[in-house]
């Protein structure tokens, strides 16, 4: 047979030709009806990606490439019976990484380790700060939250956002009504040329030693860029117990037992009282310029011997020219009125709104007055000035005081001293002055975050 060289590479040619238009008409049907082309949130690895759908030429960070935020605390804050505020720090220590959806867990438990209640939420965390987060008026069903947690799920998205807390600076912080209706003014600026929306603002006060103590939160709608804005953060109940910062001023009233058996040492002058009176008077020496001090006294009956004074001299003055009426040298020790008459003081038009309310009682025996039940009408009187948020210290002297009552008295146990002798007095007064405010100044953080400076995605 005859082989012809040249048609068979003419069959060659045509089969090329053939396979090439089937080919083409497969690629062309997949192309429009199965193929996608690489985007950056199809789950799948490709297009130079770092890891799935991030890194590379994709906006995300890889989630392996960023330091998990980190909770530096959590803490639970009372503001009424039963009602809670509760706010975690959250450091995020990567300089662009943040994430708009960081979603979190509070957890809330009794002093037996029981769980009370959860709280859930979602929240924003810039980049490269600490930011807090903030949940309020949780509700506990009257239960006492002992230990909060908060618990972080893992971060889903991470996107670089290059401006963070330093978009904004707080000036002009004040602290105002700290026992009456507390308010927390500051000025805040919008340091950049960008305007925010929907700004978190939380205002957190700490004391001395950097131990959180109270907080509260703020939004503001939207904030102009190069702008300055006045904010206002609110409390429901006084703050004033809470904030021990000497910066907040202080009333105190000192109840001094001034029935008969304050001299019974005798002597010229008499004892105990007349070394009872110096201490106090050193004391109220003691007392800051913007502090007020006010007397009571008591014996059979209780009197108010002066009013609240900032006037510190003209208040040791007289403390010291105090003496015991010769009536009540068989009188009685009427405890209960003079914490009614210290009361009524701190709730008179005198009281400065901005001032912790104090009351320290000195006594050297029991309540004998009013009959019948001189124990219980002290006692319903101390439970009474408790609850209008003021403080009181009780100290009592010699060895005829009944000392477990002293402690029920006080606002504390911790509260309730006992001097042996008038020897002891001047360092139990240095100590109740410790006590009533912590010297160095409370450190107030005003915190905002926005989501308004991460860039769209996807």
């Amino acid at each position: 047979m005859d082989f012809r060289i040249w048609a068979f590479w003419r069959r060659v040619q045509y089969g090329f030709i053939y396979l090439t238009i089937i080919f083409s008409l497969i690629m062309v049907v997949y192309y429009l009806y199965f193929y996608k082309a690489p985007t950056c949130f199809d789950g799948i690895r490709n297009n130079q990606e770092e890891g799935i759908d991030c890194g590379g030429g994709c906006l995300p960070i890889c989630s392996f490439k960023v330091i998990p935020p980190v909770v530096t605390w959590a803490e639970s804050f009372k503001i009424v019976e039963g009602q809670y505020n509760a706010v975690a720090y959250i450091e995020n220590q990567n300089e662009l990484a943040a994430t708009e959806k960081l979603k979190y867990t509070f957890k809330f438990y009794d002093a037996n380790n029981n769980l009370i209640t959860e709280r859930k939420g979602v929240t924003v965390l810039p980049p490269n700060s600490t930011y807090p987060i903030f949940e309020g008026r949780i509700n506990t069903d009257l239960a006492v939250i002992k230990r909060t947690e908060i618990e972080l799920e893992p971060v889903n998205l991470w996107l670089p956002a290059t401006i963070g807390r330093n978009q904004f600076r707080s000036t002009d912080i004040k602290l105002s009504g700290a026992d009456d209706k507390p308010r927390l003014d500051v000025i805040m600026e919008n340091t950049t040329l960008y305007e925010a929306e929907n700004i978190v603002v939380v205002a957190t006060i700490f004391n001395s030693v950097g131990t959180p103590l109270t907080a509260s939160e703020t939004l503001i709608d939207r904030f102009a860029g190069e702008s300055r804005k006045n904010i206002v953060f609110t409390w429901p109940q006084p703050i004033s117990k809470t904030v021990r910062s000497c910066e907040v001023p202080t009333d105190i009233v000192m109840a001094i037992d001034l029935s008969g058996s304050m001299n019974n040492d005798g002597g010229n002058p008499p004892q105990p009282i007349t070394n009872v009176l110096e201490a106090a008077s050193t004391f109220i020496s003691n007392a800051r310029s913007k502090d007020q001090v006010a007397l009571v006294t008591f014996a059979t009956e209780a009197k108010n011997a002066l009013y609240l004074d900032t006037d510190l001299s003209r208040v040791e003055k007289a403390v010291k020219e105090l003496k015991i009426d010769p009536k009540e040298e068989t009188g009685s020790t009427n405890m209960g009125d003079a914490l009614l008459e210290a009361q009524k003081e701190l709730n008179s038009v005198r009281h400065n709104t901005d001032a912790r309310n104090v009351v320290v009682l000195l006594t050297d025996g029991l309540p004998t007055e009013p009959d019948p039940d001189p124990t219980g009408y002290v006692l319903d009187a101390a439970e009474k000035i408790k609850n209008d948020n003021i403080i009181i210290y009780t100290i009592g002297l010699g060895s005829e005081v009944d000392a477990d009552l002293l402690k029920r008295l006080a606002s504390v146990e911790e509260n309730s001293f006992i001097a042996a002798n008038t020897l002891e007095l001047k360092e139990i007064y240095e100590r109740i002055t410790t006590a009533i405010c912590e010297d160095g100044a409370s450190r107030i953080d005003i915190i905002p975050k926005t989501d308004t400076n991460f860039p769209q995605y996807p």
